[in-house]
């Protein structure tokens, strides 16, 4: 019971349900690891432990009288510091909210919550969840638990690093460029990009924004099945969001593997990889062919991706904050104000010209898989760098032209609206975790899951711990 911290969401959950465990002892062993481990991490930045404990011994009465209900019922969690949590500050981690609570919760924390689960805090993310890369102003910099002196990724980077470091059992997250698969792939953990309109996005300044979108992390495949069955399905306020039956991601089998056709990318379109994560790209293939994937090197088109990708994100900056760069741009980090004003800046032109281009490469993506079932890819074109770093300069001996340029292995995904998962799958030869990236068809990511858990169970990297 000593690491109990460390059992899969799923296997908590069955040992509460047998009334093997008790829901304030489980709730009360992560925030005793939380004060633990937490100041070497800085990852859960807000926390709520007394809200947490009541709410823990109120379901024990609960469990007591067979009452216990919900999915994820007494199971800890932690909320990213961009989804609104009412009652509990929500800081974007910028100095303009530091001290902002919310009134409301967004959907996904909504949903967590009525299906029983306990919130213990928020976690950390960058300034206005911006740039792959942990840190801000309000509550600094969050450090990898496999090595503090490199980064956790981002925007959800305390959510990956508090799973890591045994604090939570699942964890919440966004992702836009990679801010789901990213930190995934730099802790050691798993992180699913879900299809636009899987999970609701709301409260939202854009709810017709395909590009940013929510979704579940977890240090298993079956535990963020575990946390899509309760964030996926339709809601009234989101208009993309579809139905659908989210009960079944709970319940996941690993797929056979045998015949299926496998397209791997190591470069996406000829982007600069580090040869460490190359090197990890080619153990993933060789798991695939040994458990019988016909594995070939192909990709989709992935011209003018790039373009998209960023005139889409900066429309989105200069619609979410246009307004306050007007009025507090002197608060915000200079990567922030030069995305708001790049949008800002946007011609008619230049967004219908990336509109066309997206249709063209979603549209030339879905010819592609009609031959491939899966695309394999790097998920970050290199491992985890100096946490004191703003952002990656350079990449295999490959300038980066701004903060976003080195996470293109993520945001040409992006591009295309497929599903896609950040898999654990290796370790630098000095210890540093490095994912893999597993894209599927459009809407489909109960046969992605089938599949990552196949992978999983054959690879089972995942289950390397931090030391502290």
């Amino acid at each position: 019971m000593d690491d109990i911290y460390y059992w899969s969401a799923t296997d908590q959950r069955r040992a509460i349900a047998a009334r093997r465990i008790g829901v304030h002892e489980l709730v009360s062993a992560h925030i005793a690891r939380i004060e633990a481990v937490d100041p070497h991490v800085n990852a859960v930045v807000t926390r709520t432990f007394e809200t947490a404990l009541a709410r823990a011994t109120e379901c024990d009465r609960l469990l007591a009288r067979g009452a216990a209900q919900g999915a994820l019922f007494g199971l800890p969690v932690a909320h990213k510091d961009t989804f609104y949590t009412k009652g509990i500050r929500t800081t974007h981690g910028s100095p303009i909210f530091a001290d902002v609570v919310p009134t409301v919760d967004s959907a996904v924390v909504a949903r967590q919550i009525a299906a029983g689960a306990i919130t213990l805090g928020k976690t950390n993310v960058p300034e206005f969840a911006a740039g792959s890369h942990t840190f801000n102003p309000v509550f600094g910099a969050s450090f990898n638990p496999y090595a503090a002196d490199r980064s956790v990724g981002g925007s959800s980077g305390g959510a990956a690093a508090a799973l890591a470091a045994g604090m939570v059992a699942l964890a919440d997250g966004s992702d836009m460029g990679g801010s789901l698969r990213n930190p995934a792939s730099f802790c050691n953990v798993v992180g699913l990009r879900p299809t636009p309109g899987r999970v609701p996005n709301v409260p939202s300044a854009q709810p017709f924004n395909t590009v940013s979108v929510s979704g579940p992390m977890g240090r298993t495949v079956q535990d963020v099945g575990l946390l899509m069955s309760v964030l996926a399905g339709e809601h009234p306020d989101d208009p993309i969001s579809y139905g659908g039956d989210a009960a079944g991601f709970a319940h996941l089998r690993a797929r056979p593997c045998a015949g299926v056709r496998v397209a791997v990318s190591p470069t996406l379109g000829g982007l600069p990889v580090d040869n460490a994560v190359q090197r990890a790209l080619q153990e993933g293939v060789r798991t695939l062919q040994d458990l019988g994937c016909i594995v070939e090197e192909a990709e989709p088109n992935l011209a003018d991706a790039d373009e998209v990708f960023e005139t889409l994100r900066a429309l989105s900056f200069a619609t979410g904050y246009g307004p306050l760069r007007a009025t507090d741009g002197e608060r915000m980090k200079e990567t922030i104000r030069w995305n708001i004003d790049m949008g800002l800046a946007l011609t008619g032109d230049a967004v219908t010209r990336a509109e066309r281009h997206r249709t063209r490469l979603v549209n030339q993506a879905r010819t592609f898989f009609d031959t491939y079932e899966f695309l394999l890819a790097p998920v970050s074109q290199l491992p985890p760098f100096d946490v004191g770093l703003d952002y990656p300069r350079q990449i295999a001996g490959v300038e980066m032209e701004n903060y976003i340029a080195w996470m293109r292995s993520c945001s040409r995904v992006t591009v295309l609206g497929l599903p896609a998962i950040s898999l654990p799958c290796s370790f630098t030869d000095d210890g540093l975790p490095v994912g893999i990236q597993i894209i599927a068809r459009p809407r489909q990511e109960h046969a992605l899951l089938c599949f990552a858990l196949a992978f999983e169970n054959a690879r089972p990297t995942g289950r390397r711990r931090p030391t502290f």
